[in-house]
């Protein structure tokens, strides 16, 4: 019974009439398979070379995990430093984070994630010092990282609006040094979906059958499918890269993503804004009327103090405009628009990163 409803589910989508918004996008890009779950490590290190930017307790004292790392480091070229003599405002105790494929092998790259653990203000023109990275936290070193890092500009705004921390990243930082716990290719029994949903695994498996014949997909639940991949399909490693290659239409919902950091909203063209009033953190919001262009909107608002004001019809990108234009701190960005949507003047998806 319950296969058949997935059966009907799948027809319904697959051959109905399909939305101006739907693409072909290939199954790789939905799925994982079983066998290739990505492997996360992690490492403790220190940044140095910061422009006194480091760590350094606000009582005035140094920060003493800071300053006990650096000491064993000096202990490890044979330099003998007492402790209390160290001063850290150019190095900073950070936290070295990745994930890494389970097929990759000793000499491969990845890019590698760093943060601060103590009260650095900034990671800045910082450089990273090689950092073994576990998988589990006294295991064996698996990878080491190091390198300048890249930081976002968002990272001076947190500052000005008083958010503590800092953080940034390395691109190809991190090299595997010893061979990864690698499955067995191509034993790969079930397709987990990265984002679980009822429709989508079901338009899966219909065109997975559709190619390798019936009964080779089963929709397990909204996030995983069962494979029992024919011998007529060239073998299960070379079935499994058919699937992949495979694709589905699919509707794309309409999303709005907005970086909490520096303010970057992006979201499709065709967006637009209903009536409605909103006020968050001291950001008025009228939209409604015609009295205006957009563009002259987004003008005034740079020389104005008081409410926005937005005719209906206006876009999400001509609204970010004029946010940005009165300076509105990132992440009251983030509420205006949640606040819209909760109202009914933005019938979209609000994800704030």
């Amino acid at each position: 019974m319950r296969q058949a409803f997935y059966a009907i589910l799948a027809s319904a989508t697959l051959w109905g009439p399909l939305p101006a918004s739907a693409q072909r996008t290939p199954v790789r890009d939905l799925v994982v398979d079983d066998q290739g779950v990505p492997l996360r490590l992690v490492g403790y290190g220190l940044v140095t070379g910061l422009a006194g930017t480091g760590d350094i307790a606000y009582t005035g004292r140094n920060a003493q995990h800071t300053v006990q790392s650096v000491a064993n480091l000096l202990r490890r070229f044979d330099i003998i430093v007492p402790p209390e003599l160290l001063r850290t405002r150019n190095v900073a105790a950070v936290l070295v984070t990745a994930e890494v494929s389970p097929w990759l092998r000793p000499g491969g790259r990845f890019d590698v994630h760093v943060s601060s653990v103590g009260d650095a203000r900034s990671l800045r023109d910082g450089v990273l010092w090689m950092t073994p990275l576990v998988s589990e936290v006294g295991g064996n070193a698996m990878a080491t990282a190091q390198g300048a890092l890249l930081i976002d500009d968002g990272d001076l705004v947190r500052r000005r609006v008083g958010w503590t921390g800092a953080s940034g990243r390395i691109t190809g930082g991190g090299v595997i040094e010893a061979d990864l716990p690698r499955p067995a290719f191509g034993t790969a029994t079930r397709l987990i979906l990265k984002n679980p949903d009822i429709g989508v695994a079901a338009r899966i498996a219909a065109t997975i059958d559709s190619v390798l014949g019936k009964e080779t997909a089963k929709v397990e639940d909204p996030g995983a499918i069962t494979l029992t991949i024919p011998d007529s399909a060239g073998g299960p490693a070379l079935g499994l890269e058919r699937i992949r290659n495979l694709t589905i239409e699919l509707r794309r919902p309409a999303r709005i993503v907005i970086d909490q950091r520096n303010g970057t909203v992006v979201a499709g063209g065709d967006l637009t804004l209903g009536p409605g009033l909103v006020s968050v953190g001291g950001i008025s919001l009228a939209i409604g009327g015609s009295a205006a262009a957009p563009t002259d909107t987004i003008a005034a608002a740079a020389a104005s103090t008081g409410p926005l004001r937005m005719p209906t019809g206006a876009t999400v990108q001509q609204l970010a405009a004029a946010l940005h234009a009165v300076r509105t701190p990132p992440q009251l960005v983030a509420q205006v628009f949640e606040a819209l949507r909760a109202v009914g003047a933005l019938s979209a998806e609000v994800v704030a990163r």
